[in-house]
């Protein structure tokens, strides 16, 4: 068997051209396999990890996926706000350790604003109970103050100390708050989750600009300057969602039952865990494409060594019949010719994984930063291991052929191959 393996090698290194394409083109395809794979779940990650430590989320009764895509995506809207009077109800339950409001609606350049308070920043969880981090500057503190998350002070070009006006509503050319400009002190590291493409302000600014404002349009001839609205109560009517973190995770089933049983207004409360599997399975038919679709091209990549091998079969008679001249029997043709493509098959997909590697080192960081997407480098996961002993089989069934064509040739040809 060591010496059918040595001619083996030495056979595909005579023909090292043509084989040497199929084997870029199999290392291609199961880079493509195993990248849409890792990407797959390691997006599935992210995904469930935007938002950890916080055991309920708490909006107007609706949907648990809108009010996931709202509260934590920033996607959507609410169909209904909730008043501040239930959050205070809710918050100074007894179970409740910490609960923070947020307020969406206004955007800047068509990133979303988040209007909370500073304990956003000392509660907010994500990926493996990461706190949240600031890579320059503080927490806002003052009304007209503001905190960008890394994606938008990156491709905004904006830093600590810069002024940004909002406007209303999420369309960029929307009607503005340009006579209440708000200052950058402080710029978030990035977490690969909404928060970095997120604008957040004091919430009391969100009541701030609006102050002159009534359904969703100034007050025609009443302006009232930045340095007058702190003589106002800036204490918001209504919030668009609050987060919640209990003292003993025990009374989760408890707490949620009371809030969607609220009397005071229709209210729902959702476990973040819950609801973005739930979200996470309206998906699975778009990754499971995407998965069949690289595995097709591993499978196409597969044919091809098939057909460059069988191809060169009527080439290769001579070879064989001088082979059997030498004491090569059929059996040990067909071994030749089935590790000749075992090996060619092994080959590109160790090619296919050193390409992942290098392209995970080197695009990593561009999808945690534009996508969202933490990638992590690592070694093949149970699941990666399936995939590769899949592939591999596959192309061991592929070898088969053209080594039982030469079996056959052999027995046909004898010492005298036929042209």
């Amino acid at each position: 068997m060591k010496a059918v393996l040595i001619l083996a090698v030495k056979s595909a290194w005579a023909r090292r051209l043509t084989l040497g394409i199929t084997l870029v083109a199999i290392a291609l395809a199961s880079a493509l396999l195993f990248a849409v794979e890792r990407v797959r779940h390691d997006a599935r990650q992210s995904f469930t990890q935007a938002v950890s430590g916080v055991d309920l989320v708490v909006g107007a009764r609706s949907g648990s996926v809108q009010l996931m895509l709202y509260a934590v995506f920033r996607a959507g809207s609410a169909t209904h706000n909730i008043r501040w009077e239930s959050f205070e109800a809710i918050a100074t339950h007894p179970a409740v350790d910490w609960a923070v409001p947020l307020v969406l609606g206004d955007s800047h350049r068509g990133f979303a604003v988040l209007g909370t308070t500073p304990d956003y920043f000392r509660h907010f969880r994500y990926s493996d109970q990461r706190a949240l981090g600031f890579a320059a500057g503080h927490s806002f503190a003052d009304v007209f103050e503001t905190v960008l998350g890394s994606a938008v002070a990156a491709e905004l070009r904006l830093r600590v100390g810069d002024r940004i006006t909002l406007s209303h509503g999420m369309a960029e050319t929307g009607p503005g708050h340009d006579d209440k400009p708000f200052t950058v002190v402080g710029v978030l590291a990035p977490t690969g989750t909404p928060v970095d493409r997120s604008v957040h302000v004091n919430l009391e600014s969100i009541s701030a600009i609006h102050l002159d404002w009534v359904g969703g349009a100034p007050l025609p001839g009443l302006a009232i300057p930045a340095e007058f609205v702190k003589k106002f109560d800036l204490q918001p009517k209504e919030i668009t969602a609050f987060l919640v973190g209990l003292k003993n995770r025990a009374d989760v089933f408890r707490l949620q039952r009371h809030i969607n049983g609220y009397r005071g207004e229709p209210l729902m409360a959702v476990m973040p865990g819950v609801a973005l599997d739930e979200l996470w399975q309206t998906l699975g038919m778009i990754e499971r494409t995407l998965l069949a679709m690289s595995a097709l091209v591993v499978v196409i990549g597969l044919a091809g060594l098939l057909a460059t091998m069988l191809a060169s079969l009527n080439e290769r008679r001579r070879e064989l019949a001088i082979l059997r001249a030498l004491g090569a029997s059929p059996r040990e043709l067909f071994l030749l010719l089935t590790a000749e493509g075992l090996l060619v098959t092994t080959l590109g997909v160790a090619l296919g994984l050193g390409l992942l590697a290098v392209g995970t080192f080197f695009f990593a960081p561009l999808l945690q930063a534009h996508f969202g997407i933490i990638l992590q480098w690592r070694l093949l996961a149970p699941n990666e291991w399936l995939l590769l002993a899949a592939i591999l089989a596959t192309g061991l069934i592929a070898s088969l052929i053209p080594g039982w064509r030469a079996w056959r040739m052999s027995l046909a040809d004898g010492l005298t191959p036929r042209n």
